[in-house]
């Protein structure tokens, strides 16, 4: 870590590869807190959990038995060893609870008097924290899988939310009421995504394999969907092009500078990708013990026995090139 320090003073390093070689370091040095635990309360799995961005408090917590659940985060016990505490729950006997199970629960980017829950049962309520009453309740027609409120927005208040129906839908909290569609997907939503750099930007991911990046205020359609090819498709591939993962795409998320967004699918996949070109940036960095630091990217995927029997070349056949900047340079053959 000195080495980077030291590399970015000299104005040897770019400043974002410090960042990222200590926030993989950091990752992969999580454990669980033996000094922490958390009020067990639900009945059924833990579906969506959400923390408030003012104070980082307050935790809210979504499950699969419709319940929602506010705990203080706070320790007061003097003590290391402390329990975080359900202040207050929208439990079974609440005739305001969710019937289905709570997909996404979201609080009010500015102030955690009000938060917000979309559920299986095909509604979106938003939530008075105080009286733990709806204060509005949107009817859908299917399923609701995610929504999102921006965090940044100022010149609207709009909620995006992706259900059972292709249509990606906007509501808007201070008419109550739903007021614009976005088209273009051909399967259910199950992932939406305001950028937190541009208040007017939406990212969606759907069951049909892509993902799509739109600005709200345009009525055309869709600024572009994201390509996991990056336009070019591989000669031993038989995916489509035009498509962010092999399967559907469950989960996405940006950065938050707003400048990559992180997308992953049923095909195992987790994919980074450039938020203003929509290009699959291929970047992954690893560092180890050896006081090294390796760039990777992806191989593709090596032709099966019938198409490597359509080459006339057989040993080339599995092959791919790779770029010389990205090749193993420093290995050793010997032991």
């Amino acid at each position: 870590m000195l080495g980077f320090l030291t590399a970015r003073q000299a104005g040897l390093d770019d400043p974002l590869r410090l960042r990222r070689a200590e926030s993989t370091r950091r990752v992969l040095s999580l454990k669980l807190n033996p000094e922490r635990d958390v009020d067990r309360i639900h009945g059924n799995g833990i579906n969506t959990i959400d923390i408030d961005a003012i104070e980082g408090r307050y935790m809210l917590s979504g499950g699969a038995d419709g319940v929602i659940v506010i705990y203080d985060l706070e320790n007061y016990s003097g003590k290391p060893e402390y329990t975080c505490k359900a202040v207050c729950t929208v439990g079974r006997s609440s005739r305001y609870v969710h019937k289905f199970s709570v997909e996404t629960v979201q609080w009010y980017p500015c102030d955690t008097g009000m938060f917000v829950s979309s559920s299986f049962d095909k509604t979106m309520k938003v939530w008075d924290t105080e009286t733990l009453k709806p204060a509005e309740v949107f009817q859908f027609e299917g399923n609701v899988y995610s929504h999102h409120l921006s965090p940044i927005a100022r010149k609207h208040s709009l909620i995006a939310v992706g259900t059972k129906n292709p249509k990606i839908q906007l509501c808007d909290l201070k008419s109550g009421s739903r007021i614009h569609v976005l088209q273009g997907h051909r399967a259910e939503v199950l992932s939406v995504r305001w950028s937190p750099r541009y208040e007017h930007i939406l990212a969606t991911a759907s069951a049909d394999s892509k993902v799509k990046v739109w600005d709200v205020r345009r009525a055309s359609g869709d600024l572009f969907s994201l390509d996991q090819h990056n336009g070019e498709k591989s000669k031993a591939s038989s995916e489509a092009v035009n498509t962010a993962h092999n399967g559907r795409v469950n989960g996405l998320c940006f950065t938050s500078d707003g400048l990559y967004l992180l997308t992953t699918g049923t095909d195992d996949r987790m994919r980074l990708w450039n938020s203003a070109t929509g290009e699959n940036t291929l970047e992954l960095y690893s560092g180890g013990k050896d006081c090294n630091i390796l760039a990777w990217v992806p191989v593709l995927r090596t032709a099966d026995v019938e198409e490597e029997s359509n080459h006339e070349n057989k040993g080339a056949a599995g092959l791919s090139a790779v770029n010389p900047a990205f090749q193993d340079a420093w290995s050793s053959d010997e032991d």
